[in-house]
């Protein structure tokens, strides 16, 4: 089986999806196109931050990620696997590809413990530390369009908000995927003029998320499609939603938004 495209979607894309048809369309036409189909993953941090202000509820995040108190889990599955994705699935049900909802935890697709790694307490949010492609391939073979929020589940049926820039990271390592395609806001990863920044390895990474140019939500974007590159051993772009014809030439690996790339080899170093 042709191994899939992964392409995570976020930003304002997700405010008002029905006003950027030419963006679904753009996914329905590679999912059509692609022999190995394509995973969507998406994000809804601002619909996530309206419901909570609505319920009074407060709004923190700290190094790139959301603070997740367990007394909002609800409120947040509530809107990225309810509100959000059922918009989306709808939007590409209409443009005549056959969605599915789903999110992390179903079929046992990606396995969720609490994430770790950080000074603070995040609260109830989740990483993926392994997980099973087999619901995934299933539905892929039969031509069906996956469309996955970043709620997770642990061995005890727990949910876990999952960063989703980490989510489709993940999911592209389970699936062993063609490509991860992270698509935001921005045209690529920038400098600290403001320029595009056409690759990215490791080392130039660390150093301008230490130096603070790399920051914010992008801080776990550039180091999830770094990790999958190493997983994966093919490059992770980063790129905009805001140009969907792009969409089919980063898939053909046209030199579009940020390449991420995997750590080169011995024999590649001294090439």
């Amino acid at each position: 089986m042709t191994a899939p495209f992964v392409v995570k979607v976020g930003g304002a894309a997700l405010e008002q999806p029905e006003a950027y048809p030419a963006l679904w369309q753009s996914f329905v036409l590679l999912h059509a196109a692609h022999p190995g189909g394509v995973v969507l993953v998406h994000g809804g941090g601002s619909a996530i931050d309206r419901h909570l202000e609505r319920l009074q509820m407060p709004t923190e995040r700290r190094e790139g990620i959301r603070i997740t108190p367990p007394e909002q889990i609800e409120e947040i599955t509530a809107v990225l696997a309810g509100k959000v994705n059922k918009a989306l699935v709808g939007l590409l049900l209409a443009r005549g590809a056959e969605a599915v909802g789903l999110c992390l935890g179903d079929g046992a697709l990606a396995r969720t413990e609490k994430v770790r790694g950080y000074s603070f307490d995040p609260g109830r949010v989740g990483e993926v530390v392994g997980g099973e492609a087999r619901l995934l391939r299933v539905l892929l073979a039969e031509r069906f369009l996956p469309v996955l929020c970043s709620i997770g589940l642990d061995e005890q049926g727990e949910r876990w908000n999952v960063n989703a820039d980490n989510a489709a990271a993940s999911l592209a390592a389970i699936l062993r995927a063609q490509s991860l395609l992270l698509l935001t806001d921005v045209p690529a990863v920038l400098d600290a003029e403001q320029r595009p920044i056409a690759e990215l390895d490791q080392e130039r990474a660390d150093a301008l998320i230490s130096s603070g140019v790399i920051s914010g939500g992008m801080i776990p974007k550039v180091r999830g499609a770094l990790k999958t590159a190493a997983a994966c051993g093919t490059p992770v772009t980063i790129a905009s939603w805001k140009t969907p014809e792009d969409l089919p030439r980063l898939a053909a690996g046209a030199d579009v938004g940020t390449r991420c790339l995997p750590p080169r080899t011995p024999s590649s170093a001294r090439a």
